[in-house]
């Protein structure tokens, strides 16, 4: 059976570098008129006392509110590809395609992997160490308190209410946890990406810790691989 292994950092560089054409540092403009549906109004307010790990623009306040588009995650593992919903977290979705546009993500780290009988996740987004290092702005969560976190759920990750930025998770088998984090939508394709990603270990015996072959994240990418367009 073939497996996957992770790809050097330098190739990733090269094979990315094909398909990305935003400017750094970019910035995603106001919402784009959506027909018939009103613009979700989002608070996203600055933090001084915890600043942008890299220099990013805070998001427009006015956000698209109906409708899907894909995201494309580039590791050091394979592509993984969601398409989150803009319906149900019109803010969290407009922040992550923001700061995919901007290149916050890009050659970064993902700190946290976990494979409990409650949680099965790999945390992202913290570019400094395990949730420090967001984009020096937070806000609301998006939650009706009906939220469940099946496999190939992406969300918001969070330091209690109202405190999200740049943090989020994807869930590799299951979440058994409150509904207090906002669900951006669920993915698509590159499980077996994943997969590889939790059989090469957790470097902590109880199974919630970094993980034993660092996993790098190369840039998100609005649309899916190798494509440019978003919906």
């Amino acid at each position: 059976m073939r497996t996957h292994r992770p790809t050097s950092l330098a190739a990733l560089v090269l094979t990315a570098s094909l398909g990305v054409t935003a400017a750094w540092p970019g910035a995603a403009d106001a919402a784009p008129a959506d027909k018939g549906h009103r613009p979700a109004v989002c608070s996203f307010t600055p933090t001084p006392d915890r600043p942008a790990a890299r220099p990013v623009r805070i998001p427009h306040e006015k956000q698209k509110s109906h409708g899907t588009v894909d995201v494309s995650i580039i590791t050091n593992y394979g592509p993984m590809t969601f398409r989150l919903e803009r319906d149900t977290a019109p803010c969290a979705v407009g922040n992550l395609v923001h700061l995919a546009r901007s290149h916050f993500y890009a050659l970064s780290q993902c700190f946290r992997l976990t494979n409990s009988a409650r949680l099965g996740v790999l945390q992202c987004g913290d570019l400094i160490r395990q949730e420090e290092g967001g984009p020096g702005y937070q806000f609301p969560d998006e939650v009706d308190g009906t939220e469940t976190y099946p496999r190939g759920t992406i969300a918001m990750g969070n330091q209690g209410p109202g405190t999200n930025g740049s943090e989020f998770f994807i869930v590799h088998s299951f979440a058994n946890i409150p509904p207090n984090y906002t669900v951006m939508g669920r993915q698509i394709s590159g499980f077996a990406a994943m997969d590889a990603i939790v059989a090469a270990g957790i470097d902590d015996p109880d199974q919630d810790g970094p993980p034993k072959r660092p996993v790098w994240i190369l840039d998100v990418i609005v649309g899916r691989q190798g494509h440019s367009a978003s919906r």
